[in-house]
């Protein structure tokens, strides 16, 4: 398992508005292609510099590809960054102000202090 690849495919998904979109469509797809061309990517900031040792597990996978954030939380993932890409896919399909949040806060609600680790 590795908070620190789920982190840095919340982070890298929540920063480009057309992946924003194809993870919300095609959630499956896009986690394939995300692990099999930015994943293994060391910093996202150097061409050619990967490493094969990141991979996500089945569990972090089957997560991220069904949109479970409790899931993801459970596994370490940070909160803020589960928050801001959620709000962004589906903040928009609910009318009453603030819905998704609360939504959010109504599923991880049975969370008690101390939460998941989530230091990476």
């Amino acid at each position: 398992m590795s908070k620190y690849l789920l982190d840095k495919f919340l982070y890298t998904v929540d920063r480009d508005p057309a992946l924003v979109e194809r993870y919300r469509e095609d959630p499956v797809g896009t986690v394939a292609w995300w692990e099999a061309n930015l994943g293994g990517a060391v910093l996202n900031c150097h061409t050619g510099e990967a490493t094969t040792w990141l991979r996500l597990d089945d569990t972090e996978r089957q997560a991220l590809a069904s949109h479970d954030y409790p899931k993801l939380f459970e596994l370490g993932a940070h909160p803020f960054l589960t928050l801001t890409l959620f709000i962004a896919m589906f903040e928009r399909d609910y009318t009453e102000p603030l819905a998704f949040q609360k939504l959010y806060a109504e599923r991880l609600a049975g969370y008690s202090l101390p939460y998941p680790d989530i230091a990476t």
